[in-house]
């Protein structure tokens, strides 16, 4: 068993966001009546204010992109659950410009009406509000699910996209599809060796078996539709990678922007090691892995696992991606 160290359940996402921004109080402000982070300067140019959100235990998601050339403010709910529409809508009144504001949300039920409900409400006040729905996670595409895929580690990506295109003045319209666009672009597959640590029960989310692994586990630490055998890095990640390159398609001579996410609890030792099996088998396909991130970056609490993301990225995309970002999380 293992122990959260923490004041009680009810009060640690609110206690660490009050310390992540005390930490980080030159980027951002904390709401902590309405429990939304808001960014203390983005650009000038900015005629849209981005704002996403979603559960806690997924750090530095979304708190952590919050500050300038990326989201002008994040929603956090408590763990593993979507934030409530009252944080979304006061949050989005907070944030918007003169055109308004985006919400970027994963497709997850719960963002999905919570964010709805503020959008609603928001035309309500005559603020222009426009939704990007990511849904990356190609181990969720099933016509037995209803929802569609899962939202998880593109998102990252699409935010940082997106902050750099607001970052030219773009409009909410422009914006919008943008982000449609990028996220029919991108996919992503989640591996895990060891479930994450439940912070009620205090022992894993689920059991598995010494040399078994999870194959297209969840970010909440939803069970995969197959558990296979724990074999070597070289053989998973090209399985994991061929499955991403069959969904997306690319073309001859086609960028991509690549991201190895940690969920957790997995060493940056394994996470560049897989970095590096990933950059052998795209160069063997003549696919050109134009830009990288290593790192945790969309986390699962203390999961044993890490996720491949793939995103088809056009020359202006990349231009995007360059812009200047500095969060707590992302800046260069």
């Amino acid at each position: 068993m293992v122990s959260y160290f923490e004041n009680s359940a009810d009060t640690l996402v609110s206690d660490a966001l009050a310390g992540f921004a005390r930490s980080h109080a030159d980027l951002l402000t904390l709401d902590p009546d309405h429990g939304f982070l808001l960014a203390r300067a983005t650009s000038p140019r900015r005629r849209v204010a981005l704002l996403s959100g979603g559960g806690a235990g997924h750090e530095p998601m979304h708190a952590g992109y919050v500050g300038r050339g990326m989201l002008d403010a994040a929603c956090p709910g408590r763990v593993f659950a979507s934030p409530h529409n009252r944080q979304v809508y006061e949050g989005s009144l907070a944030a918007a410009r003169e055109e308004g504001v985006l919400h970027i949300v994963k497709n997850y039920t719960g963002d999905r009406i919570n964010f709805g409900i503020a959008a609603e409400r928001l035309a309500h006040r005559g603020v222009p509000c426009a939704r990007v729905l990511v849904d990356d996670d190609l181990a969720s595409e099933s016509e037995e699910i209803v929802s569609g895929r899962r939202g998880t580690g593109g998102t990252v990506l699409l935010e940082k996209i997106l902050g750099g295109a607001a970052d030219t003045g773009l409009g909410l319209a422009e914006l919008q599809e943008l982000g449609t666009r990028l996220a029919s672009r991108c996919r992503t597959l989640a591996v895990a060796s060891a479930a994450h640590t439940a912070p009620v029960l205090g022992g894993p989310a689920f059991e598995l078996a010494v040399g078994e692994l999870e194959y297209g586990v969840g970010i909440h630490g939803e069970r995969a539709r197959s558990t296979v055998r724990h074999g070597t890095l070289t053989s998973l990640v090209e399985r994991m990678t061929g499955e991403l390159l069959g969904a997306l398609a690319p073309g001859p001579g086609a960028a991509v922007i690549t991201m190895v996410n940690g969920l957790g609890a997995v060493t940056p030792l394994e996470l560049y090691a897989a970095h590096g099996e990933l950059a052998r088998i795209l160069d063997s396909r003549g696919v050109a892995p134009a830009r990288s991130l290593v790192g945790d970056y969309v986390t699962a609490l203390d999961m044993r696992g890490f996720s491949l993301t793939l995103l088809l990225a056009e020359p202006t995309d990349l231009a995007f991606y360059d812009a200047p970002v500095h969060t707590a999380a992302l800046r260069w």
